[in-house]
């Protein structure tokens, strides 16, 4: 008995058979295929749970991290004054909270993730152009943020224990992180695991634990702040005015402007892997107010606490952590540093983790969904990568990562031009889990998203490739990469919609959204026979949210 149970629990994990997802029996993929599973298939009513409440404490979590701390110290230290810096962080996040709206609004309504909905432009098999490289994003940044939150595990068990700040270092010199660091890596690494294994219906109150706690810290430090140095003056930072003038002012403002649209061009593009739970696609149209609010405030308060260390400490500390390292009160550098490490991981799983999941799960449907490709992915980015090799010897590589928004810019730029100006909204759901279906185009490839890419990319790569090695002289090539998303936005939304119009794909034009494989379709792409509960099921979800 006890062989015949170790034998299956055996085979429970070594046979690739036993791994395989069984398609739901409502999939619109093709009988007796795998291109679907349950995490892919539009959204049920009954887990469509993210309100408008959902969204803001989202985004709320999104804003309070290290990197929106950081962004106004990368722009003061081209030159511009503080303000300046705010108003492209303003300006920034309103464009890029109307370009998730944006494709968010595509989610909701259509109740499809990022990797389904993207073949409606790009074609079923061109879709993966943007799957592939997104997946690979995804766990790059997965453990660079991992190494992050270990930064803030140091913070707070040296707090509790100074003595750990001289902890014996057992690994070679040649390797950028020591024994402590590896320690307190592991460990955050571990704390995160469990929350993989979430749903992403639940996820959401994990944001909401996030921003009860984090933005509460991140205003007493701001008090703190304004209180320790209200004697000592406003520090350096919001007392020094721009050093630049003329055309180097504009190129370093607009530079600015790009870098805060590029802070969460990620999301632009696969926002609809969170909207298609919606319990309704006005759920999320807040997200127009909520991100350049919560942003540009975010970043304030980094401006603040940064000016202030100054005065107190004679140093500029646009890292919080090494700020907080200055600090001789205990019980408040662990409280803070444990902000930040919650900051961090909910960043982590929001843009990174969950968003992998998804990508992984398009590539490998028959055996992935969103939990087990979130775990490919801590594996892959949190260990695989090494982070810590790549923050301490390829700088050119993380510059590289950092510039792929000449990529991001282009394709969020034609999936927006797609649905509303192309398709005019107007998409057969069930096609787009058909390699045969409407959306084949030409042997899987939509030429016209090919043509946009063509039209948009070359222009940045000069830029961008200076990026990586400055010691390259590209001479004004530099300047198309200063605005890259925007450039290649544009570029890309007029190149997809002008070659969309001359010549168009007439097996894709509807006249109505199709929901289901029991709606009819003419010769002449015309719906009749909408039967009304798909549409209510769709059009008016809040009937049935299944709460």
């Amino acid at each position: 008995m006890t062989t015949t149970r170790a034998t299956t629990v055996r085979a429970r994990f070594t046979s690739l058979k036993a791994w395989e997802l069984e398609p739901e029996p409502t999939t619109f993929a093709p009988a007796g295929s795998r291109w679907s599973n349950k995490d892919m298939d539009p959204t049920p009513p009954h887990a469509r749970t993210w309100t408008q409440f959902n969204y803001i404490t989202y985004w709320l979590s999104d804003a309070y991290n290290v990197a929106t701390w950081n962004m106004a110290g990368a722009m003061l230290a081209v030159g511009l004054s503080w303000k300046l810096a705010l108003v492209a962080i303003a300006i920034g996040h309103f464009l890029i909270a109307l370009i998730i709206t944006a494709n968010g609004n595509a989610g909701a309504r259509l109740r499809v993730p990022f990797p389904v909905l993207n073949r409606s432009s790009f074609g079923f098999w061109f879709s993966y152009f943007s799957v592939v490289p997104r997946a690979v994003l995804g766990c790059f940044w997965f453990g660079i943020q991992t190494f992050s939150g270990s930064e803030c595990v140091y913070q707070m068990i040296k707090a509790i224990w100074p003595s750990f700040a001289r902890f014996p270092n057992h690994l070679p010199a040649s390797t950028p992180i020591t024994s402590a660091g590896m320690l307190c890596y592991f460990i955050y690494w571990l704390i995160q695991f469990p929350f993989l294994l979430v749903s992403p219906q639940r996820i959401r109150w994990l944001f909401l634990a996030k921003v009860l706690i984090v933005p509460a810290t991140w205003f007493a430090m701001m008090i703190w702040a304004f209180v320790r140095t209200s004697e000592k003056g406003s520090g350096s930072v919001f007392g020094a005015s721009t050093t630049l003038h003329g055309s180097a002012l504009a190129w370093a403002w607009l530079s600015a402007l790009n870098s805060a649209l590029g802070n969460f061009a990620t999301l632009a593009v696969n926002i609809p892997d969170f909207t298609r739970y919606a319990r309704s696609p006005r759920d999320q149209y807040i997200q127009l107010l909520i991100i350049p609010v919560s942003f540009t405030l975010a970043a304030f308060i980094g401006i603040a606490v940064t000016s202030a260390g100054t005065v107190l400490y004679g140093d500029v500390y646009w890292d919080p952590l090494r700020l907080i390292d200055q600090w001789d009160n205990r019980a408040a550098a662990f409280f803070a540093a444990l902000s930040f490490s919650l900051a961090t991981l909910t960043t982590n799983i929001a843009a990174n983790s969950l968003s992998a999941g998804n990508d992984f799960t398009a590539l490998w449907p028959k055996y992935l969904n969103i939990k087990r490709g979130q775990i490919i992915c801590a594996f892959i980015g949190g260990w695989a990568l090494c982070p810590w090799e790549i923050l301490a010897n390829a700088i050119g590589f993380l510059n590289f990562m950092a510039g792929y928004t000449v990529f991001l810019g282009p394709i969020s730029g034609i999936m927006v031009t797609d649905f509303y100006f192309v398709h005019k909204q107007n998409i057969d759901i069930p096609s787009l889990y058909r390699p045969n279906g409407r959306y084949r185009y030409t042997a899987g490839v939509n030429w016209r998203a090919v043509a946009a890419l063509v039209v948009s990319v070359p222009p940045n790569m000069p830029g961008l490739i200076n990026a990586i090695n400055p010691n390259i002289d590209v001479g004004g090539g530099v300047y198309p990469f200063k605005i890259a998303f925007l450039l290649g936005f544009i570029l890309a939304s007029g190149t997809y919609w002008l070659t969309s119009t001359i010549f168009p794909a007439h097996e894709t034009m509807l006249n109505a959204p199709i929901y289901s494989d029991r709606d009819d379709v003419t010769d002449d792409n015309r719906i009749i026979n909408k039967e009304p509960h798909e549409k209510e099921e769709y059009d008016d979800p809040e009937k049935n949210t299944g709460l």
